[in-house]
């Protein structure tokens, strides 16, 4: 198993133990409201982990495929640009995704994002960028309106966290096979 799989797996726990922490909080009266903050939370930290882990792939593949250039001035080239786009890439939806893994392994990652309930790849590219929209909406703008609806319910932080595992999964198969 790669390095960033396994950094993801972990990742992922955060947003799983924010849900669990919610399940705790939410029935205690004193409180006096549900801690909507704590679904919001496991959201941003699903998308953290999903972002920590194409940084962390594109960079595990691009060092192995570069090994025997490793030192050379070409080697240091490819290691730089690629040092240079991760300083900009940021939210990594299907395009920026999709963009980086081609730009660098001349892959097209997205092409192999189908598991069951997701068999084709453009909803599930539509389901990804879903995802960070909403995140987006998580971290900037705080629900001041405590009788609206919430953001996220727990059913759908959920399925969040399952949909990124399921993810990383078809993501980390097809670069190990490419």
């Amino acid at each position: 198993m790669c390095q960033a799989k396994s950094v993801f797996d972990v990742s992922i726990q955060d947003a799983e133990r924010i849900l669990e922490a919610y399940e705790h909080m939410k029935n205690i009266p004193e409180l006096g409201r549900d801690p909507e903050e704590l679904k919001r939370a496991a959201l941003i930290m699903t998308l953290t982990a999903w972002e920590t882990y194409v940084e962390d792939k594109i960079s595990e593949e691009v060092a192995m495929q570069t090994k025997v250039l490793q030192g050379s001035q070409i080697g240091n080239f490819i290691s730089r640009t690629l040092e240079t786009d991760l300083k900009f890439f940021h939210t990594p939806n299907s395009k920026k995704t999709k963009d980086i893994f081609e730009r660098f392994l001349g892959i097209d990652v997205t092409e192999c994002w189908t598991w069951p309930g997701y068999e084709d790849q453009n909803r599930t590219r539509a389901k990804l960028n879903e995802w960070i929209k909403k995140r987006g909406d998580a971290v900037h703008r705080s629900v001041t309106d405590k009788q609206s609806s919430h953001l996220i319910s727990k059913p759908e932080a959920e399925k969040c966290i399952k949909f990124f595992k399921s993810l990383v999964e078809v993501t980390d198969r097809a670069l190990t096979s490419h």
